[in-house]
């Protein structure tokens, strides 16, 4: 028996952006039936990880038939993973076979097996830590082709409001302990993975598509969703966020839509960065 996520989001016992559950469910389902899909998450959150599958799984059984395009795959696994799900009976085949060590992958289990079921297209859409090494040394156009270099206008300094707003979020992400001369080379590192999953999104029209990457990814400021309207035809974007938000939190200008999950139990970040 199916779960609805209106249903879901009472039984966690969730907070969200407006409206209450019901009316975040009806909105999240319904609002402009977006052509591409946004989803965040704070990466290691169980709670927002089954509250995000149980929204694309309601859309997907309602008969939506979506590309997903997943931030855990890097974009040059593409042939392996499209292999993977070619061959495979189920999910954990195709993290054995395509997915590597970086992530837990049992908190994705699910949505991989959902595009099994389904046969849904799995996209690789992140940027390789080799292919992040080469933007850090040689600028944040290094991967990408002439054309995309025009697209994205990468051969002129990127906007300042971009620079400044990710700038923000690494420091204070690495605890305000990360060295002046490493910043601008991760800003770059960044900004290079949102104009590569703003790119692939678009390669998969007419075909519509859900993103599954991390809340600052989804932003429509300064992530996927700022890139993906600089380029053409249109498309209708939504973002979702899933985060652990406190207390006068404000997260409202960066997405079209905020679920609040209950914090992840978890030692201090703090204390690795600083090791």
């Amino acid at each position: 028996m199916t779960l609805s996520l209106a249903a879901a989001l009472l039984a966690a016992g969730c907070a969200t952006g407006g409206g209450g559950p019901a009316a975040a469910s009806a909105g999240l389902l319904e609002a402009g039936k977006p052509q591409v899909l946004l989803l965040g998450e704070v990466h290691d959150n169980a709670e927002g990880h089954k509250l995000r599958y149980a929204l694309l799984r309601e859309r997907v059984e309602a008969g939506w038939r979506p590309a997903i395009v997943m931030e855990q795959f890097d974009r040059e696994q593409q042939d392996v993973l499209s292999k993977a799900q070619k061959g495979c009976l189920d999910a954990q085949c195709v993290i054995r076979v395509a997915g590597g060590a970086r992530w837990d992958w049992q908190l994705y289990y699910p949505v991989i097996q959902l595009a099994l079921t389904h046969q849904l297209p799995l996209v690789a859409g992140n940027l390789s830590r080799a292919d992040a090494s080469r933007v850090v040394r040689d600028g944040v156009s290094a991967t990408f082709d002439p054309q995309s270099i025009k697209d994205y206008r990468l051969d002129q300094p990127l906007p300042a409001a971009v620079t400044s707003a990710q700038r923000q979020e690494i420091v204070s992400g690495h605890c305000n302990m990360l060295p002046e001369m490493m910043v601008g080379g991760m800003v770059n590192a960044q900004v290079a993975r949102d104009i590569w999953m703003a790119k692939i999104i678009r390669d998969q029209q007419p075909r519509d598509v859900v993103l599954i990457a991390g809340n600052g990814h989804v932003r429509n400021d300064i992530g996927v969703g700022y890139w993906l309207r600089q380029g053409t035809p249109a498309l209708t974007v939504r973002s979702v966020a899933f985060v652990e938000r406190g207390p006068g939190g404000r997260f409202d200008s960066q997405y079209d839509s905020i679920q609040a999950v209950a914090p992840q139990t978890r030692d201090d970040p703090c204390q690795q960065v600083k090791k």
